[in-house]
């Protein structure tokens, strides 16, 4: 083997099995590092616990920032109670607004724009797992985005890998597993657009 492909396989090696999850790897139950996710969900709880308790607005902010490991701008308004697993592969943009009881599973990532609404029971879910019953346990992690300006309707379930577009609408209730064009609105189970929207 060259030099180079020893050094690439020796970077690979050293990766934290989280920078391998932000990057699309699909983690076995065997994986050595497979204990440092639940490890770390269970660090993030107890963040969790603190901020789901809290009632100022600025302290609700700080929780999340502590969580996600980012800066939490003042104009995001965040209705708890907010359940995250992990939280640091969460990007919350400005002006976004989370209303009550919304889950993110966000080990793939997760990233929110400017002037997003989240409603009520939202779920954000960026990990899913193989349908192969032998290798059932393991975690496939895939980036969510959702562009700007977009609505998501109350108790919808947006699914891994998906990109909600800007300005577009998931109405009430859907379950979203393919992407959403800009200025649509979809709905349903699974999801289908509806209409088209003006910008």
């Amino acid at each position: 083997m060259s030099e180079s492909n020893n050094n690439s396989a020796l970077s690979s090696v050293q990766k934290d099995v989280f920078e391998r999850l932000r990057e699309g790897e699909t983690i076995a139950p065997s994986d050595p590092e497979s204990y440092k996710m639940m490890e770390a969900s269970f660090a993030t709880k107890k963040l969790s616990v603190q901020m789901n308790n809290a009632s100022e607005p600025e302290e609700i902010r700080s929780f999340l920032s502590k969580i996600t490991e980012t800066e939490i701008d003042e104009t995001v308004t965040v209705f708890t109670p907010l359940h995250i697993n992990y939280g640091k592969h969460t990007k919350i943009g400005k002006n976004v607004f989370i209303n009550f009881d919304c889950v993110f599973l966000d080990l793939g990532g997760i990233t929110i724009e400017d002037n997003v609404l989240i409603a009520p029971k939202v779920s954000l879910l960026s990990e899913g797992h193989p349908t192969s019953g032998t290798h059932r346990h393991s975690l496939i992690p895939q980036h969510i985005l959702i562009k700007k300006n977009a609505w998501i309707g109350a108790n919808s379930t947006i699914l891994q890998g998906v990109t909600i577009g800007e300005n577009a609408i998931v109405a009430a209730g859907s379950i979203v597993s393919k992407d959403v064009p800009d200025n649509t609105i979809v709905g349903g189970i699974p999801s289908k657009i509806l209409k088209n929207i003006n910008p």
